[in-house]
């Protein structure tokens, strides 16, 4: 039994959300990860439209809180064939996307990564089925120094994009 009070709040949430006094469990955990002293928060994707063999990944937030530099260099997920970083750049009044070899996250900084107002994004490459709003799916990704760590990419609704452009 000592596993089961190695960690009072999950101890907690679970006895209430047994107990039936936590009707909405996900509320109440953050959905995000860490890679060493990278945080990964909230990953999400965007529905796809039927047979669309594209999709992306978005986060609230990347933040690298160590003294060394990390880099993301792409990840793997089952439901789709490649998983690649990308950029989103302006090139006068067209708006161009490439992939590159990874990103870079320097020490100590924060990079947002939303849909809409970021300039990089995950491509879900060959999609193996569309992503429909409310799913759910593992991604795992793999940085340079932190390792690989596997999150869940739950898929919402599109937002408006906050810089007048859509992905």
């Amino acid at each position: 039994m000592p596993v089961l009070f190695s960690n009072p709040r999950r101890t907690l949430i679970g006895a209430l959300a047994l107990s039936g006094l936590l009707p909405c469990t996900p509320a109440l955990h953050a959905h995000g990860s860490r890679a060493g002293e990278v945080r990964i928060d909230h990953p999400y994707a965007v529905p796809t439209p039927a047979g669309a063999s594209t999709g992306a990944v978005y986060f609230r937030h990347l933040d690298n809180r160590s003294a060394h530099a990390d880099r993301l260099k792409g990840g793997r997920t089952p439901v789709a064939a490649r998983v690649t970083v990308h950029e989103m750049r302006m090139d006068g009044e067209v708006m161009r996307m490439s992939a590159l070899p990874g990103l870079d996250l320097p020490a100590g900084t924060g990079l947002p990564m939303r849909q809409g107002s970021g300039r990089y994004h995950l491509m879900l490459e060959g999609l193996k089925r569309p992503l429909k709003e409310g799913d759910r799916f593992p991604l795992v990704l793999e940085f340079e120094r932190g390792g690989a760590v596997e999150v869940e990419v739950w898929v919402q609704a599109r937002r408006a994009p906050d810089s007048g452009h859509a992905h």
